[in-house]
């Protein structure tokens, strides 16, 4: 195989549609026709086997930091083949003790309100509102393990926290989240108000779901209960931070992939070979059923903040470890600025903005988003397409696999490692390279050489 420099198209599809002003009946009921068919269908397995999940950074999105400066480039998310929104923390700081000028978005003070910072109601309205007109579900993101030292429940209802051995509300012990003061489960009431402002937002604010913060250490009877309790209002995405198979059984659909992306980390840098990938793997087989979802993720907001940039962690890896959160089983992220080449980590608790300029992902993203919106061989939710490692003469440093469902195939070839590779693999076949559209043969003795990091989406006919 000669070497393939992988080439990128933009490709974007503009829908537009009108109405003629017609006075007969039946132009009328098919205006209103029209109308409900535009209605976003409830939340459905169907829609969690091809999705894109987009993390929304309110504060640091735009020079505002608004609800509507996001808003208005939520059609752009749609391009990318977004199809579920993570909304970070919407609701009022905590000042009591908080960290920076800003604060936290997890130090929350009242669970039922707007932060002002980005704006009014009305605004988020807007967005849930012109989310779900581009086909894209709203999850919010919940803080259920602390409050902000600030929270009413604390002059009111000081039994709904942990305190320490003189009596005194203390914050989650073995963390330095000093701004926040940690939730007692024990209390049956506190759980009871919980739920209440979970049901507000779905019922009332027509959110889709929830992206639940560290979520295991919340009790998994409270979120059994309580998604139980959820999905009696309407269908809902539920989104753990958290990996812990327990925690899939009923309440959530999806968790964090962390093992995926530490493994992706450390082939990056060198300190792990194609080794630990398929280590991982066989892991996820024998830890989770087989309608459990894992998020695959190159970044976060922790990990951007905290852990450092794309850039910082992968190098010039960073392009092939994007595709394979796409092409490896689960549903892939992206974070805010990451469509953006964003190389900076985003301050937490002061005001920072993402610099919009297009570079290699938005294209990159784009593309990979149409292909895991449109074929089922990348299907990666309750109702997954089979996964097949193919071996190579150089396992060690090549890794291909196959994806199939349905007919469709789909082999993802890459060299993860930092030099040129010669090697063998035990496939053959006739395939279109996804992103440059060359047509390559394959037999099964036949030497290919790839550069370093270079990586192939080949599409089996």
């Amino acid at each position: 195989m000669k070497k393939i420099i992988l080439g990128l198209a933009i490709a974007g599809i503009i829908f537009s549609c009108g109405k003629t002003k017609k006075e007969d009946t039946v132009a009328k009921v098919e205006a209103v026709t029209e109308e409900v068919s535009k209605e976003l269908a409830p939340v459905s397995d169907a829609m969690m086997e091809n999705a894109v999940i987009y993390e929304a950074n309110i504060r640091q999105y735009s020079e505002e930091g608004s609800f509507k400066a996001f808003t208005k480039d939520i059609p752009i998310l749609k391009n990318l083949g977004v199809k579920v929104l993570w909304v970070m923390p919407i609701y009022p700081i905590s000042t009591t003790k908080s960290k920076g000028s800003l604060g936290s978005y997890y130090a929350i003070s009242d669970y039922t309100k707007v932060n002002p910072e980005f704006g009014t109601i009305e605004d988020f309205r807007d967005l849930v509102k012109t989310a779900h007109e581009n086909g894209i579900y709203v999850v919010l993101d919940w803080v259920a393990n602390h409050t902000g030292w600030d929270h009413v429940w604390l002059k009111e209802h000081p039994e709904f926290y942990t305190k320490n051995d003189k009596g005194e509300i203390t914050h989650t012990v073995g963390t330095d989240w000093t701004d926040v003061a940690d939730l007692n489960y024990d209390n049956k009431e506190m759980r009871a108000e919980m739920l209440k402002a979970m049901k507000y937002w779905v019922k009332e604010e027509g959110v889709d779901g929830f992206r639940c913060d560290v979520a295991g250490m919340v009790p998994v009877d409270f979120w059994d209960t309580t998604v139980a309790e959820l999905k009696k209002i309407k269908p809902v995405f539920m989104l753990a931070e958290g990996w812990e198979p327990e925690l899939m059984e009923n309440a959530f659909d999806m968790g964090y992939g962390w093992d995926t992306h530490h493994a992706m980390n450390h082939i990056a840098k060198g300190e792990n070979t194609v080794e630990a990938w398929d280590k991982r793997m066989v892991q996820v087989d024998s830890m989770y059923a087989d309608d459990d979802i894992l998020m695959n993720f190159t970044s976060n907001h922790d990990e951007n903040s905290w852990n450092g940039t794309v850039q910082e962690r992968m190098g010039d890896a960073k392009e092939m470890f994007a595709a394979l959160s796409y092409v490896a089983p689960g549903m892939p992220l992206i974070y805010s600025g990451q469509e953006y080449d964003m190389d900076k980590r985003l301050l937490f608790f002061e005001k920072d903005t993402i610099i919009k300029k297009k570079g290699v992902f938005y294209p990159l993203y784009e593309k990979l988003g149409k292909l895991k919106n449109e074929n089922p061989a990348l299907n990666g939710g309750k109702n997954a397409a089979s996964y097949t490692r193919i071996k190579t003469s150089e396992d060690d440093k090549v890794l291909v696999f196959k994806r199939e469902k349905e007919g469709n195939k789909v082999v993802f070839v890459a060299n993860m490692t930092k030099e040129s590779v010669k090697f063998a693999a035990e496939y053959e076949g006739k395939f279109k390279e996804y992103l440059s559209g060359e047509y390559i043969e394959g037999t099964k003795d036949q030497e290919y050489e790839l550069d370093p990091w270079q990586y192939l989406i080949l599409i089996q006919e």
